[in-house]
């Protein structure tokens, strides 16, 4: 059987890391891989969850299965972490599970749909991360796309993406990112959130939402907007949310699945389902990093310490990303790269070449993905010289 196997490409954000962890030019620069970095390149525990594993340390009495479900006490600080006191929460229409990470979470949202609605089509973004389209197949969905970044005018395409979107049929599914897009950074305003709630309400077809940077844009409330609205105007709503960002929890593969129902009957029919979808693939959460979270966000005084980490972080991002521009400027690049400061969270694109990223690796080591597609995080004061001289030079 195995020797009938033919080997897969790599992951292209693997295969960059793993070549930019060869690399011995001491001028390096990782804009690959999508994780915080602080202006020494270091990816640090923040204090509030160092804190809370000593706390977790000291009272954890068991390694015990937690069930399904995960520890109720993280599935109920998520729902308001996401929602707040949204009347959604109030009427008890909201049923929230721990998930391995957020991609654990989207797996659980693809078989959940399959299970509702097995012919249902999947809407995603174009662009979009590029994980989504193999979680998707994978749970048996099929695929289509909606514009969304235009790439000559570098913003966002909502014209196209709302035309695209009113002909969505009851019963599908469209995926939205509740906030700094992946990979494009450009977000949806208040305005054209209000408009795609709209559309979903009088067409019929459910929302999925794709929360994996709740802080990183605007602010935690600020970047909830789209998902309290449109648990306020719709009777379903399905979100799949991760800590691995906010709180710094990439190794320990924390994140959330969240349905949203008409009734509170509907939402417990919904999370049985919920269940055995989750029974047949992992059966059980981990608990550690969820109990991470829930202790933090459990004490008051953690959670003033993690806000002002988060925020910390979130500026440290915008920061980067007017040294940026502002760096281009300095060396003499006449093209206008100020779109760059009008995205949000992690990720833009360069809007350089797949030739050009291929020279800037090669020749400057300085790596990204061919699509130009940025990490904001490795920018720093030490490196953004280097890094904006080299892209001049490439792109004169």
């Amino acid at each position: 059987m195995l020797e009938q196997l033919s080997p897969l490409p790599a992951d292209p954000i693997l295969g960059l890391l793993k070549a930019y962890g060869e690399d011995t030019n001491p001028q390096k620069v990782d804009l690959g891989v999508g994780v915080f970095k602080d202006d020494n390149g270091h990816t640090p525990i923040l204090d509030c969850v160092k804190t809370a594993e000593r706390q977790r340390t000291d009272t954890e009495m068991s390694k015990i299965y937690i069930g399904p479900t995960g520890e109720a006490a993280f599935n109920e600080h998520m729902t308001q972490l996401i929602f707040g006191q949204h009347q959604a929460v109030r009427d008890n229409r909201a049923r929230t599970i721990s998930t391995p990470g957020g991609t654990g979470s989207l797996r659980v949202a693809g078989e959940f749909i399959k299970a509702c609605k097995p012919n249902a089509k999947i809407w995603l973004s174009n662009p979009t991360w590029a994980n989504h389209n193999g979680l998707f197949s994978a749970a048996g969905l099929t695929i289509e796309s909606y514009p969304y970044y235009n790439y000559e005018s570098k913003s966002l395409d909502f014209d196209a993406m709302l035309t695209t979107l009113a002909a969505v049929p009851a019963g599908d599914v469209v995926l939205l990112h509740a906030c700094c897009h992946n990979p494009s950074g450009m977000d949806l305003s208040k305005e054209q959130w209000q408009q795609v709630t709209q559309l979903a309400k009088q067409n019929g077809f459910t929302p999925l939402i794709d929360m994996a940077y709740q802080g990183f844009g605007l602010g935690l409330d600020e970047d909830a907007y789209g998902p309290r609205l449109m648990a306020q105007e719709l009777d379903e709503l399905l979100l799949c949310s991760s800590c691995s960002k906010n709180f710094g929890l990439y190794r320990e593969r924390v994140g959330g699945f969240t349905l949203i129902a008409k009734d509170p009957a509907t939402a417990d029919v919904a999370h049985s389902v919920v269940l055995s979808v989750v029974r047949s693939i992992y059966s059980m959460p981990p608990a550690h990093g969820a109990a991470l979270v829930s202790t933090i966000l459990s004490n008051s005084d953690l959670t003033a310490q993690w806000h002002d980490e988060l925020t910390i972080m979130r500026e440290r991002i915008s920061n980067n990303r007017h040294l940026l521009v502002d760096a281009l400027k300095a060396v003499g690049v006449e093209r206008d790269f100020s779109f760059i400061t009008k995205q949000s969270g992690m990720f833009s694109f360069l809007g350089i070449t797949p030739e050009q990223v291929s020279t800037l690796i090669s020749d400057y080591s300085i790596y990204m993905v061919d699509s130009s597609r940025i990490s904001i995080a490795g920018i720093s004061k030490d490196n953004v010289k280097y890094l904006a001289q080299s892209i001049a030079k490439v792109i004169a």
